[in-house]
């Protein structure tokens, strides 16, 4: 049986206290002047990434291999032009002969030495497609000697090499040192290698600079001109400068068109080896982790292009070189941006 419930008696002597407000605390804070020190603190935005437009712009163009249709629309065109032009000299000649003789025949005479230069022009990149073309035999020769160890076929490759620097005054010490060494060589390795320490050495210093000048003027006109295509333009003329150079420095002195072959064998090189990647630790390690771009984006696209400028010198020296590299190791693309841009960028500790 449960208990019948009585009145229930409150208390009514102690009233509840009144809840504390913070307004006295919010005042003090309105009151207190915003300072840098005491302003809130700035959430971390991530900043956006290079990607490095201008150098991957550059190099899938190069590299681009056009269709038989384009190249038989380029090729009528240009033999259209041609023939036009030439039709039209034809006449302007033989007109101005018939009306004034002696204008027409300095006309002629003048036409007669375009000709001439025009065939001197020719020649000249037709010897320029024949060193390149020696040059590329000759690297064919020896990787096919180191293959076999073949010791008879290294030497007559290394007589070859010797004989494309015999023009070359400042190379005449280091030839006659690869001679003299001839009996100290018992295979294809060290024959090669003897190449590589006594010739081809300097030749790689040289180019080497080559590759960190061309690395530092297209960073820094990357972060340093705001123009949309400044940095695509500075990296293309960069670029190929720099390959004209280093295969003049190896010995391929090559022309106009020598020199778009030769731009277009090392884009293609870089994209069949997958060097043009930006995501890679290499352009991690360059780049401080972002710490640039935080600074500003302009500086980490400068970076970001002079490293990608930086591979495509290795990758033409890589073609160039009239030997692989057996006994001295391949150039440092990281040790090369280091050194072309130490001083044009904060680092990542500062």
């Amino acid at each position: 049986m449960s208990k019948a419930k009585g009145p229930v008696l409150f208390d009514l002597d102690e009233k509840p206290k009144p809840k504390s407000r913070a307004k006295p605390k919010v005042k003090e804070v309105a009151d207190t002047p915003l300072t840098p020190a005491t302003a809130p603190v700035v959430p971390d935005m991530e900043a956006p990434t290079p990607t490095g437009q201008a150098m991957q712009t550059l190099t899938n163009l190069a590299a681009r291999r056009p269709s038989r249709l384009t190249r038989f629309f380029w090729s009528m065109l240009v033999a259209l032009l041609g023939f036009m032009a030439s039709v039209a000299a034809w006449n302007f000649v033989a007109g101005l002969v018939a009306s004034n003789p002696i204008l027409g025949y300095v006309a002629l005479g003048l036409t007669a030495l375009f000709c001439l230069a025009l065939l001197l022009v020719a020649g000249r990149e037709w010897l320029a497609l024949v060193r390149l073309k020696r040059i590329d035999g000759v690297r064919m020769e020896a990787e096919a000697a180191l293959a076999t160890s073949n010791l008879k076929a290294a030497r007559r490759t290394r007589d070859r090499i010797v004989a494309l620097y015999k023009a070359r005054p400042e190379l005449d010490a280091a030839r006659a040192e690869v001679m003299r060494r001839d009996g100290d060589s018992f295979d294809a390795d060290a024959v090669f290698g003897v190449v590589e320490n006594q010739l081809l050495a300097p030749l790689d210093e040289a180019a080497k600079r080559e590759v960190e000048s061309a690395a530092r003027q297209v960073a820094t006109v990357t972060a340093i001109v705001p123009l949309a295509l400044a940095d695509l333009i500075t990296a293309l003329t960069a670029n190929l400068r720099m390959i004209r150079r280093i295969a003049e420095i190896y010995g391929g002195r090559s022309g106009t068109l020598g020199n778009w072959r030769l731009t277009r064998a090392v884009m293609t090189h870089l994209v069949a080896t997958g060097a043009v990647a930006v995501g890679d630790d290499l352009i991690g390690s360059i780049a401080g982790g972002g710490v640039l771009s935080r600074i500003s984006r302009r500086f980490g696209e400068g970076v970001i292009n002079g490293a990608l400028t930086a591979r495509v010198g290795v990758a033409a020296i890589e073609v160039c070189r009239p030997l692989p590299f057996v006994a001295e190791h391949k150039p440092s693309v990281t040790n090369m941006v280091k050194r072309a841009l130490t001083g044009l960028f904060p680092s990542a500790k500062e």
